[in-house]
């Protein structure tokens, strides 16, 4: 299972030395919120481009934004190998469109409470699908268990169809639930607060894996 630190939890005034603390990882993830479709503000695409420009990680890019499309662009130079919007926000058809325009590959985002049908018009469109694992906008908070039900579904309707979208979970992931996310198919795990609260962020990072 892949590791994706997010950088939300880092320590954004000592932004290089924690961009070094997690290098081990296998992407960097960044929570882009605009304040509407989440209730928090993050960070937008210049500071974005600071970070590819600190990290050789290859960026992995979150919109919980309302429209996305107007964003593909900006990100978009940050070269990041996924953006991933959300199957709630609008124009999600033309918006898939816009970010494989930019070559970038494309991923699909559904909260606790959206039913997993609302993404299988886009399964063939994508190289990422990201099931929340907390409610969206926050960290620190816990684990909603029965999430890892709609992660066993991907995994069989992606052999039964032949796609070969990644898998990718986001919220509440420590050393326990770690562990239930790799036995049910997850192939990347988002994680913030559980890696940026260790002393070693090396060590964390491999013990999830």
């Amino acid at each position: 299972m892949k590791i994706a630190p997010s950088v939300l939890t880092a320590d954004f005034s000592n932004l290089e030395d924690e961009l070094r603390s997690i290098e081990t990882a296998d992407y960097l993830h960044l929570d882009i919120m605009d304040g509407h479709f989440v209730p928090n503000l993050s960070f937008g695409p210049a500071i974005t481009k600071t970070i590819n420009q600190k990290t050789k990680l290859p960026l992995d890019v979150h919109l919980m934004v309302t429209n996305p499309i107007q964003w593909i662009e900006p990100f978009s130079k940050s070269n990041p190998v996924f953006i991933t919007i959300h199957v709630e926000a609008n124009d999600v058809e033309k918006t898939l469109h816009e970010i494989h325009k930019k070559n970038i590959k494309a991923g699909i985002s559904l909260k606790p409470n959206t039913e997993i049908e609302a993404i299988l018009p886009y399964l063939d469109q994508v190289g990422l699908v990201l099931v929340m694992t907390v409610e969206p906008g926050f960290g620190g908070q816990g684990f909603i268990e029965n999430m890892l039900l709609k992660v066993e579904k991907l995994v069989q309707i992606r052999r039964e169809k032949n796609l070969d979208f990644m898998i990718e979970v986001d919220g509440g992931i420590n050393l326990e639930t770690s562990k239930r996310c790799k036995q049910s198919g997850v192939d990347i795990a988002v994680a913030g607060s559980y890696i940026f609260n260790m002393e070693d962020r090396k060590k964390g990072i491999e013990s999830l894996r």
